[in-house]
């Protein structure tokens, strides 16, 4: 490990050890092998279907194993060997590529309408940095597509000469990128994770040539990947199995951007001093305002009731329509009106997706909750970040899923807790870009009663972890990175995101001067609404009297881990995997 000083004068030094296989491996091994000190490809499968509950696993799979493992550890031939000793399956159980937390493929229906997923959502997906004064590019849109967000933003507006299309955030000092440039780049990235759909939600600030001209450019990029719908108006969304490879466009016809203009003005004129709808500075409910991240900050300047994103507002300076442009929206977005219990209404015969910003949204789900579920049944609703979010941090997603919304837009550039369970949500179904809703968040009740986010349920199910140890800081670190004098002293948190009641987090005993730590603790989690809690993992280095530094985390929807003695790799602030960073664990239902 090597050595450390003190003061001036003196070095400690300190002996990098290997952890053995805890008692729980070798319990395994033992169990599986009779005894014996190998194990055949024939006990190893029946380790997988039996201790792992890998139940769709073959002997092919269980010889593949085996094969890597050998090759890795001793770089041996097929041939040469072909069993595993204790080492070589603590080896298996630790590689995070043969033996993951959860699954790498999709494995949930995708054949029903758009409305019944969770879609993966990016807010102001041009941005490289802060909402007020970082440059545009497509970098962040190409990065945020190979990550497998599935819908984009783009804010389109003049360029300085009037006669080109530039993506940029108005009325801020953001350096504008030409709009052509993102759309080849999401031609050419955007199937690169996943072959479901990709939704391009346009914030348009056009004259009527500039959309004649940005049609042009969207049917020439696309062609025939571009999805149209038979009519203008959907009676029901179509499904991600049937929009695979298709590029879909989202935004207000131009012609209800004057209708909503003149409404808006009616309103105005009537209704001077009252909050609208669309109002973010509304007042909201003690208990609604923890949707926030309580280590964001806002500043002053920018007025709440505008937004970044201000599809109420901007989108209304429409003053004519074009066909060719108009022609091209497959998913029109809504206008909220008459209020929010209004907006939120069904219609039988029509579809559409209506934006709210997080703190519109903080109202209806205060006051309409019932409402929001049932609308998020059939039509998609979209709720993006307040206009004080000048950093690109991002609001608590959690509330906004027990609640069906399906585009909870995200900041992707940034980081942070919120953005790391957006993450954790969709590594779900293989990473596709869809996960598909739970059944009590479509059901309707004979009474045509839907889902009541705030009652009070009963646990269905307990989740047991245990946190063996861990490993790879050496090699992804400094030996000085989190003390000058001694190696690091670790500690895991390990808790729940999800329903009100699950919510929780517990945390191992610090192990000291260890680049290789031991804990060998387990957790029990009781846990009411399973199909949304997102299991919560951080590693932090513990350094008194400063602050904890982080040393690593990850987050894993609950309803997809696999049982048994599993490979955690951990993931930096911003999302990116680690090299060798891993945890082992294990998980348990009850």
């Amino acid at each position: 490990m090597g050595s450390y000083s003190v003061c001036i004068c003196f070095k400690r030094k300190f002996r990098l050890t290997e952890a053995e296989p805890p008692t729980d491996v070798k319990e395994a091994f033992r169990r599986y092998t009779e005894g014996g000190t190998h194990m055949t490809a024939e006990q190893l499968l029946r380790f997988l279907v039996e201790g792992q509950n890998d139940v769709a696993a073959t002997i092919s799979d269980a010889e593949r194993i085996l094969e890597l493992v050998l090759h890795r550890r001793h770089h041996v031939t097929k041939f040469a060997r072909t069993t595993l000793t204790l080492d070589d399956f603590h080896h298996f159980l630790f590689s995070t590529d043969l033996n993951g937390p959860i699954g790498s493929q999709v494995h949930q229906d995708m054949s029903a309408p758009l409305s019944h997923y969770f879609i993966y959502t990016g807010h102001n997906s041009y941005l490289t940095g802060n909402q007020l004064n970082s440059n545009c590019s497509d970098v962040p849109i190409v990065k945020a597509l190979k990550r497998g967000v599935r819908m984009v933003e783009l804010d389109l507006w003049p360029g300085s000469t009037k006669e080109n299309v530039h993506v940029l955030h108005g009325r801020t000092l953001t350096t504008p990128v030409e709009l052509i440039k993102c759309l080849k780049s999401i031609k050419e990235h955007a199937f690169s994770a996943s072959p479901y759909p990709v939704i391009i939600t346009l914030e348009d600030h056009l004259t009527p040539d500039l959309q004649a001209k940005a049609a042009q450019m969207i049917s020439q990029t696309f062609g025939d990947m571009l999805f149209y719908p038979k009519s203008e108006s959907l009676p029901e969304f179509p499904s991600p199995e049937e929009l695979k490879y298709r590029v879909i466009i989202s935004t207000k016809p131009p012609k209800e951007y004057l209708e909503a203009k003149s409404s808006e003005d009616k309103v105005n004129n009537s209704q001077k001093g009252k909050d609208s709808d669309e109002d973010v500075s509304v007042k909201v409910p003690p208990d609604v305002t923890v949707d926030h991240e309580s280590n964001d900050k806002s500043d002053s300047g920018r007025s709440e009731g505008s937004s970044e994103n201000d599809e109420s507002n901007d989108e209304c300076d429409r003053p004519l329509e074009a066909p060719a442009y108009k022609h091209l929206i497959a998913i029109h977005a809504a206008k909220p009106s008459g209020g929010l219990k209004a907006s939120l209404k069904v219609e039988p015969n029509k579809v559409s997706r209506l934006s709210l910003n997080e703190q519109a949204f903080g109202k209806a789900i205060a006051y309409h909750r019932r409402d929001v579920v049932r609308f998020t049944q059939k039509n998609l609703l979209r709720v993006y970040p307040k206009a004080t979010r000048f950093n690109s941090s991002n609001y608590k997603p959690l509330i906004g899923w027990m609640h069906g919304v399906q585009l909870l837009a995200f900041n992707m550039q940034g980081h942070g807790r919120s953005l790391w369970l957006m993450h954790g949500m969709f590594r779900a179904n293989g990473g596709c870009g869809y996960v598909k809703k739970p059944d009590f968040l479509l059901n309707v009740s004979p009474h045509n009663q839907v889902f009541d986010p705030k009652a009070k349920l009963p646990v269905k199910k307990t989740l047991k972890v245990r946190v063996y140890l861990g490993d790879g800081w050496h090699f992804d670190f400094k030996k000085t990175h989190f003390d000058f004098y001694s190696p690091p002293d670790f500690y895991t948190r390990v808790g729940i995101a999800g329903a009100a009641a699950d919510k929780t987090m517990k945390e191992t005993k610090k192990k000291q001067n260890n680049w290789k730590p031991v804990w060998n603790e387990e957790f029990t989690f009781p846990l009411t609404v399973p199909e949304l809690a997102l299991l919560r993992i951080e590693v932090y280095e513990y350094n008194m009297p400063e602050k904890d530094m982080f040393a690593g985390q990850t987050c894993l929807p609950v309803w997809e881990l696999r049982q048994g003695i599993r490979a955690v790799p951990l993931f930096n602030r911003k999302g990116e995997i680690y090299s060798s960073v891993r945890l082992l664990m294990s998980f348990q239902f009850v």
